[in-house]
Formats: C-alpha cells, structure tokens, sequence
C-alpha cells in the first residue's frame, strides 16, 4: 500500500467520509458550537488568568491551557496544549479576553463532535447496526454530562476521549480483520493518549493482547511484544526529555498525588461510587456552591457536584449498568467487547478500588464513558434476530434519553444561573 493510500485511509478513519457521518458531526457541531460560543463570549469561566482551578466541577482550565497540568499525570500535555494556546492567542491578537476563550472552546467543540462521529462509525462499521439506531444511541450519547461539560472546556479530558475513541474504532477494524496493529499506530496512541494521562496509556496495549495468535505463536507474540517495547520507549524517552532525565521526580511528586487525591471522604463509598464514578459522568446531580481563593488574595465561586437527592437517577445509573453488564455476559466471547470492558475496568481499579480522586471522579468520565454507548451497541446487535428482547431494549434506551436529556438541561439551567451570579463578563 502506497503513502498517498495510507494517508486517504487515515483521514477515513479520523474524519467523517460520508453524509449520514457529516450529518452526525455538522449536527452536534452547531449544537455544541451554540453553547460553547454562549458561554465563552458572555461568561469568563472557560478561563479566567486569576483562576487556576476548580472554577466548575474540579477541572484545571487554566492550568492545563498554561502549562498543560502536572507532569506526573499529563507528562506531554504542555506541548499539546502548548500548541493550542499560542494558535488562540494569534487569534486574538494576544490577548486573553473572549476571543481568546471562543477559540478554546471551539478546539473543544470540535473535539467532543469528532469523538461521537467515532462512536457512530463503530457502531455502523463494527457493530454493523442500521443508521436509525446508531443516530439513537449517539444522541443518547451526546447528552453524557461528560460531553456537555467537554464540548465547551478545554481539558485533558476533552482530547483524551477524542483519542480513545479513535484508537479503539482503529484496532476494532484492524482485528475485525485480524491485521496487527501498526508499531506506528500503537507508538503514536501511546505518545497521545498517555502523553494526556499517564495512566491510559495501558488502554493502547489492550487489543494487541487479542491479535490473532497472540498467546499461540512465538513470532507473533514476539513481534507484539517489540512493537510495545518501541513504543514505551518512546513514550519514555519524550517524558525523560520534558524532566531532563531526572525520573526520580517523577516517582516523588506520583506518590504525593497518590496521597493526595485519595484520601477518604465524608461521603460513602457506595455513593462517589454511584452518583460521582458512574452517575455524574453520564446524568448531571445536584450542584453545590464553595469559596475559593488563588492564594493571591483573589476570592472566587466553585461549582461542584453533590450527590444524588433522589431515588430515580440511582434507578437510572442502576439500570445503565445492568445493560452495560447484560451487553458483557451475552457478548462475553466477542474480543472487541472483551477490550471495552478491560479498558473499563482499568478506570474502575483506579478509581473505585484505589480510591484515587473519586470523590471528583465526575470530571474522569472522558476515559471511559464512551463505553457505555458501545456496549449498548453490542446489546443490541446480539438480539437483532429476537423482536421481543429488541423492543423492550429499545423501549428501555429510548426513555433513558429523554430523562437524561430533561434532566441534564435542567441542570444546565442552573448551571447558566451560577455563571449569570459569579461570571459575566
């Protein structure tokens, strides 16, 4: 295969190719667009050069724009977002006022929609669903808070589910065919998706373990192996540069973070479980009001998110949960469902069992929330051959998005009241 064919198929693959994928992304384009727009010209809460965190739901806005965060979670962040800045400050001619903050979010808005066409072109290439479907379950995607809350901040976050969402429609491809992933394609996952967050880098590995005869054939298994060695070192020497070399750094500022961000809260377990892991990625809770200052004298408003008040978004997340479980066990032998639900479960270890940062994990949803909207995907591909079961699913999916659409726009209601109160320009 030639170069000129190569680069084609990249910009098929990332892209959208064909109208109903134009019609996904031109669409949630403007939607998202309208918002963002919305709030970067009227508002200073994208980013406000005294604020250097916690403005709204814990994310690091300006931090992650000026330095691209902390090197022990973001190790190549600052050269990414590096880029982005000085491009939005040519933009507006230097400065950092509404212009400046309209283009962030336009990178953002742009982002999140390439990260639903992704999902849409899984669920159409991989999944083989109709177009109706697909639409259905993207749409029921796009109103995750993650995605709300994404299309408009620019974060790690923002291009961490572009990314994963990328690299798993590439390998479901690449194995559906079972063609080994290129040394360049898991080098280059590797440098983005860990040079975001360290800890996802592990994800870009998961599909190479079901590359046909992996564990069967030494060569194989050789090959895959040399392929992960040259991209860990890679990675490695890139994170090695940015410290110059000193990687006890590293090792020290990991375990400060470690403690830092684990710490037990008041709040029970099952419940950062519920309404923060599970619940607050996907279904906005209730909202809380805290005082902040930047340890320069300059006092600010905080927006976190609380618990769940009432019964009903439990049942929600309880049920969303049951279809993502139901989707595992009756795909339980399918490779591609296998990687969805390991790369999960390599949030839930982190998270859920190490406890690291749960009480905040309503802001991690951009690591694995696009699982949720596969996995029902594969449900509904496994019972396309059996009415009733099919019905009741659609039924079921088709009322969880006009709650969590209700629910999320009511939240974002008061969620312009907080920016109307603390952040007009």
């Amino acid at each position: 295969m030639n170069l000129k064919q190569k680069t084609a198929d990249v910009f098929k693959t990332v892209f959208p190719c064909r109208g109903e994928e134009f019609l996904v992304f031109s669409g949630f384009t403007l939607l998202y667009g309208i918002l963002a727009t919305k709030i970067a010209l009227g508002y200073t809460i994208i980013f406000d050069n005294r604020i250097p965190w916690d403005a709204y739901f814990s994310f690091d806005n300006r931090a992650i724009v000026m330095t691209g965060g902390g090197f022990e979670r973001h190790p190549l962040a600052n050269y990414f977002f590096g880029w982005i800045r000085e491009f939005a400050l040519l933009v507006s001619g230097g400065k950092m006022d509404a212009n400046f903050r309209l283009v962030l979010a336009w990178f953002s808005v742009v982002t999140v929609s390439l990260s639903l066409v992704q999902i849409y072109k899984y669920l159409r290439n991989i999944t083989k669903l109709p177009i109706w479907l697909s639409y259905l379950i993207v749409v029921f995607f796009s109103l995750f808070s993650t995605n709300i809350l994404l299309s408009f901040t620019p974060e790690t976050y923002t291009y961490t589910l572009f990314f994963l969402c990328l690299f798993n429609y590439y390998a479901a491809l690449k194995l559906r065919k079972d063609e080994k992933i290129s040394m360049l394609a898991l080098t280059a996952g590797t440098v983005a998706v860990g040079g975001l967050t360290v800890t996802n880098a592990v994800k870009v590995f998961i599909p190479v373990l079901f590359e046909k005869e992996f564990f069967k054939n030494f060569k194989n298994f050789g090959n895959a192996v040399l392929r992960g060695i040259v991209a860990v070192a890679v990675f490695a020497l890139l994170f090695m540069y940015r410290l110059n070399f000193d990687y006890m750094k590293f090792l020290s500022k990991t375990g400060e973070q470690y403690e830092k961000f684990s710490k037990p809260k008041v709040t029970p377990l099952w419940d950062m479980m519920a309404s923060w892991f599970l619940g607050g990625n996907v279904l906005f809770s209730n909202f809380i009001t805290r005082d902040y200052h930047n340890r320069k004298g300059f006092e600010y408003k905080a927006l976190f998110m609380d618990v769940y008040s009432s019964w009903i978004p439990y049942i929600f997340i309880a049920v969303l949960l049951a279809l993502v479980i139901w989707a595992y066990i009756k795909n339980f032998k399918n490779k591609l469902v296998q990687i969805l639900m390991i790369s999960f479960a390599v949030d839930i270890i982190i998270h859920c069992i190490l406890k690291f940062g749960l009480h905040t994990s309503y802001i991690y949803g951009g690591h694995f929330v696009f699982v949720y909207p596969l996995l029902l995907g594969w449900l509904c591909y496994s019972y396309r051959n059996s009415p009733t079961n099919f019905s009741a699913i659609l039924i079921l999916v088709i009322t969880m998005t006009v709650y969590l659409g209700i629910n999320n726009f009511i939240r974002l209601e008061e969620f312009f009241s907080f920016l109307n109160a603390f952040y007009q320009k």
